[in-house]
């Protein structure tokens, strides 16, 4: 008996493996960038620093459906910069096996995060934590962390910096899902205090009507 539960157990094993969906991720960069898109997400609490950058869009029919971000841990007296950047990962169909990333322009310290994805749906608005400018002498780091909410609901909150305050809630994208990126960036300051990410807006698409 247990020679045949061994025998089951090891073709359950096998069969799991031959079901396991690859998934494949590809940078979408620019490429995507004539899609056409309903409206902007904004947020009132942005810092000061920089200026917006490039969009990136994912694919047409395609919407964010996870994120990850780029952020620099606590610097301990050094510079510190907090959020660097925000990747977003499109699907399409809700479909996780060929995913398409979008990110516009990010900082340069820091490491990524691991993903976080809707348990099911699309990414339709967020929320952003910012420290306020801290004046002459202090060290600026601008935006600390980002939350998005799905279209089923559950809120995610990125693992980002604890300094400031979340600010509103953005509008929400109905009938659709976020499907672009915006940053605001303040450019590598060279010694000087770097405050990176101060703001970020999001473009809604519709659902296509096919």
């Amino acid at each position: 008996m247990a020679t045949l539960f061994t025998i089951v157990a090891m073709l359950a094993v096998f069969a799991s493996g031959l079901c396991e969906e690859k998934t494949f991720l590809q940078r979408a960069g620019v490429a995507f960038n004539s899609r056409q898109y309903r409206s902007l997400l904004t947020v009132s609490n942005g810092e000061q620093f920089g200026n917006w950058t490039w969009p990136e869009m994912c694919p047409d029919n395609f919407f964010a459906v996870g994120f990850s971000i780029r952020v620099e841990s606590n610097q301990y007296g050094s510079d510190d910069t907090a959020l660097n950047g925000i990747r977003l990962i499109c699907a399409k169909d809700g479909k996780r096996s060929f995913l398409y990333s979008i990110e516009s322009h990010t900082g340069y310290f820091g490491e990524w995060s691991q993903p976080q994805y809707c348990p099911s749906g699309v990414l339709t608005s967020f929320q952003i934590r910012v420290e306020p400018h801290q004046g002459l002498f202090g060290d600026d780091t601008a935006v600390n962390n980002i939350k998005f909410r799905c279209s089923s609901n559950p809120t995610l909150e990125a693992p980002g910096m604890d300094w400031g305050e979340y600010g509103h809630w953005s509008q929400e994208c109905e009938d659709g899902g976020i499907c672009g990126i915006e940053t605001k960036m303040e450019e590598y300051q060279y010694g000087l205090d770097d405050s990176s990410l101060n703001d970020v807006r999001f473009h809604c698409c519709n659902k296509s009507q096919e």
